[in-house]
């Protein structure tokens, strides 16, 4: 008599039923998106020797191998391990952290968004919660990763600060701020700080260095896509270090797990519970308290 197979169980180590019965696709762990080249030899000679030989490229940078046989799983798990390629979640957990290149590669970056997510990856990854919790990074705000999609959304920013006697009036930094933060008045920069978005374009761009950044957080909580679309919000100031910014996800995270009802994402949680109670939380961790 054949063994009953634990489906479920399956499923917390990444590997899902398909419709053809006994295959199963396996999410691989692929962190901030990056893998290296024996990474993903050995994904290729995994999915040609126990797949069909392709493998499927998820929205959240993922890589999944269909058509493993369950019988097998143990033996591709192994295979994976050794050229040091891990499995992913499903389920009510913390999925893989997703990001863009960030400041490392991206001229336009503000953070270095590959350490963060392994950095969050490790804080968090696997963490059992009432349901599926999904942290992104991105580097600035052209949002390529699309932050506030995300549970919790991490966006790199910087504070600004312009030098007036190192600047040269050359209406670089004007015509490079897409918010119109900035004017150029009797030839000197006038600052908008309510419609500064924290870009960095300014310090970018300037020729002379006259604007100093300093790199920071923007966080956002509660974003969904999928059968509900819900934009993340801002509940804070730009975030200054990752001490601090820890602390907050601690406290998002913990809220959640608190306060969510099976099944139930965060965004819905927020809204049955209310922000009121989260956003004093959220102070809290921010000011350290």
């Amino acid at each position: 008599m054949a063994q009953k197979v634990d489906y479920a169980a399956l499923k917390k180590g990444g590997y899902m039923r398909q419709k053809q019965k006994g295959y199963g696709s396996l999410r691989l762990a692929v962190v901030g998106g990056n893998l290296t080249a024996e990474n993903i030899k050995t994904v290729a000679e995994v999915a040609e020797k126990y797949g069909r030989g392709y493998v499927h490229m998820t929205s959240r940078q993922g890589i999944e191998i269909p058509f493993i046989k369950v019988e097998e799983l143990a033996e591709v798990k192994e295979a994976l391990s050794k050229g040091g390629v891990g499995t992913g979640v499903c389920g009510p957990r913390v999925r893989t952290v997703t990001a863009c290149q960030g400041s490392e590669v991206c001229p336009s970056g503000c953070i270095d968004t590959y350490t963060l997510a392994k950095e969050l990856d490790e804080r968090y990854f696997g963490r059992e919660l009432p349901h599926k919790f999904k942290f992104g990074v991105t580097g600035c705000q052209n949002n390529c990763l699309k932050a506030e999609e995300n549970d919790v959304g991490i966006k790199g920013g910087m504070n600004i600060e312009y030098k007036e006697d190192d600047c040269i009036s050359c209406g670089v930094c004007v015509k490079a701020c897409r918010q119109d933060a900035l004017k150029m008045v009797d030839g000197k920069i006038e600052l908008d700080a309510q419609k500064c978005n924290h870009c960095g374009r300014c310090v970018k761009s300037c020729p002379v260095d006259a604007w100093k950044g300093t790199p920071g957080y923007i966080v956002s909580f509660g974003g969904t896509f999928g059968n509900n679309i819900y934009k993340g919000e801002e509940l804070l100031p730009l975030i200054p270090d990752k001490e601090t910014l820890f602390r907050v996800t601690d406290a998002a995270i913990n809220f959640f797990e608190k306060n969510a009802n099976p099944s139930e994402r965060f965004r819905k949680t927020l809204q049955r519970v209310g922000e009121e109670d989260f956003r004093s939380q959220l102070k809290d961790a921010y000011e350290g308290q």
